[in-house]
């Protein structure tokens, strides 16, 4: 391929792109660190003060009878709170001894068993009358803890989804970053390599073993087009972006909401906290952005119609012409829809302790452009159009440390939407010695 029309390191011409692997990695499971550890946290927090003694409570407790001595609606005595609770004396027997102690569920020594609803409270406390028999329940293993009502509270053990989330979405990812940790560039590479090469075997994949580091174009010429003869597949990420921003949009802001009425109740008990209104701001700062992401997602995935294209061949070959068809979906009034044939290469390398990929791109051409336009409801926009690879071109090309790739991508903006852009792959094959077709 010596003589070719452009450099593949043009230092004055596309754009490029580089980072260091190592660092991306450590940044990576960093941020999965993060979940895991908060998800971890929350979660023992969760259980150790409001699940586990409420699960105790309702299997592990023993069953007795108790006689009533006193119902109140009771007041903190600190003054440090406001607030109402049921309290009931009850006396029992435990372990041969008689017992009597105020109390009325398992969170009744706890902050939250407090209520500004007094009339609440004082139902809850009207359904015992002084001098009667009721059930009651003590812990077996200490019997001066007693409860006379049992169930659950729902509110706290939906709380468990959260953390819950956390730890899956930071385990999860953590085990990932660990497994690739270990792994060079190198080795991930060969490893994408080894599928490739079992493909020189398949006598259905034509050329493969004449350009063993070309890629194979199976995965593009296996969906029919509806006027020309393949339907090129789109590289898109939209689906996966848009299930792990809406988990974690909504497992950060469902704490926002746990954090944002702790607050609000102990204001309003009179115990206004502001370190933790202070804690709150930041969260509240990340929801409400994780919010606006979510949505502006969800409009480009599905408010801006789908975008098709089709190609007359595959795979493409240096100086050959080729028809393209264009479809854009969707009611829109575009301002611009433009479709460039785009060539990229990947560079991967070292620097000193890090791997580092460099991106170029080193060809773009615009092979249609069409401004302010209207697309009717029901109707989607079609437009064919010849396009030409360049005769001196790179083919498509995947080794160790180096890739070539070759791309259609569609950029529109239509009016009330914003921009989008969608990379249609393809496969550019090495020019035929003697005009021979592959």
């Amino acid at each position: 391929m010596a003589g070719r029309s452009f450099r593949m390191y043009g230092k004055k011409r596309g754009n490029r792109r580089t980072g260091s692997k190592a660092l991306a990695s450590v940044g990576e499971a960093v941020a999965f660190l993060f979940f895991l550890v908060l998800g971890t946290w929350f979660m023992v927090l969760l259980v150790r003060m409001p699940v586990l003694p409420e699960w105790r409570a309702n299997h592990d407790f023993v069953e007795t009878t108790g006689v009533v001595k006193s119902v109140k609606v009771g007041q903190p005595f600190d003054g440090n709170q406001t607030g109402y609770r049921a309290e009931v004396q009850i006396e029992y027997v435990a372990d041969g001894q008689t017992r009597r102690h105020w109390t009325y569920d398992i969170s009744f020594d706890t902050p939250w068993a407090y209520s500004s609803d007094r009339d609440g409270q004082q139902a809850l406390t009207d359904r015992f009358e002084l001098g009667k028999i009721y059930p009651c329940w003590f812990d077996p293993r200490n019997p001066d803890t007693v409860v006379v009502s049992r169930g659950y509270s729902g509110w706290l053990w939906s709380l468990l989804v959260l953390p819950a989330s956390f730890i899956l979405i930071g385990g999860g990812g953590l085990i990932y970053a660990v497994l690739q940790w270990g792994k060079s560039a190198e080795r991930l590479a060969a490893q994408a390599q080894l599928a490739d090469r079992l493909e020189q075997f398949d006598d259905s994949t034509a050329g493969a073993k004449d350009f063993p580091n070309v890629p194979r174009d199976a995965n593009l010429t296996n969906s029919p087009g509806t006027r020309l003869k393949y339907r090129l597949p789109i590289i898109t990420t939209y689906g996966w972006r848009l299930a792990a921003v809406t988990l974690l949009a909504l497992v950060w802001n469902g704490i926002v909401v746990a954090l944002m009425v702790m607050a609000v109740r102990r204001a309003i008990e009179g115990r206004t906290d502001v370190w933790l209104f202070v804690l709150i701001v930041p969260f509240l700062a990340g929801g409400l952005w994780l919010i606006y992401f979510l949505v502006r997602q969800v409009v480009i995935a599905s408010g801006v119609g789908p975008t098709q294209l089709e190609v007359s061949d595959h795979p493409l070959f240096p100086g050959r012409h080729y028809d393209l068809l264009l479809s854009q979906a969707g009611r829109l009034t575009m301002k611009s829809l433009i479709v460039d044939l785009v060539c990229e290469e990947q560079a991967t390398f070292r620097q000193g302790t890090d791997t580092r990929t460099h991106n170029c791109r080193v060809y773009q051409k615009r092979v249609f452009d069409r401004q302010e336009f209207d697309i009717p409801q029901g109707l989607a926009f079609q437009q064919q159009c010849r396009i030409e690879i360049p005769a001196e071109a790179m083919h498509s090309f995947r080794a160790d440390h180096n890739e070539v790739q070759w791309k259609f991508v569609v950029r529109g903006e239509a009016g009330g939407w914003p921009p989008f852009e969608r990379s249609f792959p393809i496969v550019v094959y090495p020019k035929p010695a003697g005009g021979r077709r592959l």
